[in-house]
């Protein structure tokens, strides 16, 4: 089942969170288990399937990675290829210079410099998704919507591990 046409979405990397959302809690209250909870064994076993197949489906899009990837795939394409690395060499680059600040930032409890990486690093994130958008839903330029897509995964990565380096400071 595509996940677009589940929710009655076009599919687009460019989604409306709001009828996405919608959608999704119109599904969930069709096809809860708990709907289903004196009904004999299969047909609790198919409310739990379909339950689980749009919380997935849910999952996939509200992610903007995880909505590329699928998107990618369903071109026959698999982003995240252990054998496909390519990454631009400026991004290369960045990825050292983010690094480098997070670790400076880690080690002098600097919260101010966090900060500020967060800033950039949400920019960074933002623009990716824009490039994302135009590859996929106006050029169909997979290869590099390919490449895009690694990075803003590395660009999620790299927030989660600010998010990490405050709760440290917190703690």
């Amino acid at each position: 089942m595509d996940y677009f046409a589940l929710f009655g979405l076009v599919p687009h990397f460019v989604l409306d969170r709001v009828a996405l959302d919608a959608a999704f809690r119109a599904m969930q209250a069709e096809v809860h288990p708990d709907k289903f909870a004196s009904a004999d064994a299969a047909v609790q076993r198919q409310a739990m399937e379909r339950a689980t197949l749009v919380n997935a489906a849910y999952q996939t899009l509200k992610s903007p990675v995880a909505r590329g990837r699928y998107l990618l795939q369903q071109q026959g394409i698999e982003a995240f290829d252990p054998a496909n690395t390519q990454m631009s060499s400026a991004f290369l680059m960045q990825q050292i210079a983010w690094r480098e600040q997070l670790e400076t930032a880690q080690e002098r409890a600097d919260a101010a410099a966090l900060d500020h990486l967060e800033a950039e690093i949400a920019v960074a994130a933002q623009q990716h998704e824009a490039r994302l958008a135009a590859l996929l839903d106006e050029r169909h330029d997979h290869l590099h919507a390919t490449e895009t897509l690694r990075e803003l995964r590395f660009i999620e990565k790299l927030a989660e591990e600010i998010h990490a380096a405050f709760d440290t400071l917190d703690g």
